[in-house]
């Protein structure tokens, strides 16, 4: 199979993914109160672990020798490896908070590395009716139409989209990044689903995106669909192996906005 013919496929393996696991926790929504565990400021849904096993099965059923990492996965175990040098990144209910209260903004997020690179992504908006997708080589689409990165270029005519960055690092005061991120754009916007967020990026919704310490499986599928929207995507650092801080924009505001964000 040449390399064309394999993008392809794991596209498309990424699209069925992200719709199955997405599709599951939509037809399962009027059980999106049954919780396995409730954290301060999150909580864990059994429709999170469900819709993994379906996101899951679809990759594994056409890729047998592919590893997968899920958000559902034990946080201390390692990332998984393959032979083949393929590893797949899942989020089967990014904004699982949004979802269980009832807000439409949530997702499934599927995306595949190929030798450490983001190939192809999928993220699924199941409540929107939005299918965002990309592969490397090919425009980023939403429904199958392409989508554009903005043209706005100063940050103080942006909308940029973030979290609050409460406990994000334990040299950081809360709030220092949405303080600064508020003081210089036209409007914040923290909407509770990262990945969502940055596809609102890459289809000029928004302007940028950036958060201090967010997942693997937040931003590699939405990440690269900025980068093929004609923006730019780039981790700021890692704060573990799965953990980082990530940055998303039209590209031309990318430099000022990472000005603002630099420490102190």
């Amino acid at each position: 199979m040449n390399k064309e013919a394999d993008t392809s496929a794991l596209l498309e393996c990424a699209i069925a993914a992200a719709r199955a696991g997405g599709g599951h926790a939509l037809t399962h929504v009027r059980r999106r109160r049954e919780v396995l565990k409730r954290l301060k400021h999150d909580v864990k849904l059994q429709l999170d672990v469900e819709s993994q096993e379906k996101a899951e099965s679809v990759v594994l059923a056409r890729f047998p020798d592919h590893a997968v990492l899920g958000e559902e996965d034990p946080y201390e175990a390692g990332i998984p490896q393959s032979a083949s040098g393929h590893l797949w990144i899942i989020d089967p209910i990014d904004g699982t908070v949004n979802f269980s209260h009832g807000l439409p903004l949530w997702c499934c997020s599927v995306a595949v590395q190929r030798g450490g690179r983001v190939v192809a992504g999928a993220v699924y908006a199941p409540e929107l009716n939005r299918l965002f997708t990309a592969a490397v080589g090919r425009p980023a689409l939403c429904n199958g139409e392409p989508i554009r990165v903005s043209a706005t270029e100063t940050l103080a005519a942006s909308i940029v989209c973030t979290g609050t960055n409460k406990n994000a690092e334990p040299d950081v005061p809360p709030f220092m990044f949405f303080e600064r991120i508020a003081a210089n754009v036209q409007r914040p916007r923290i909407t509770g689903c990262a990945a969502l967020d940055i596809c609102f990026v890459a289809c000029g919704a928004a302007d940028g995106y950036f958060e201090s310490g967010i997942y693997l499986w937040d931003v590699s599928a939405a990440g690269l669909l900025v980068q093929q929207a004609g923006g730019k995507a780039e981790s700021l650092g890692f704060l573990d192996a799965k953990r980082l801080r990530f940055i998303a924009t039209n590209g031309l505001i990318h430099e000022e906005l990472k000005r603002t964000l630099a420490k102190p």
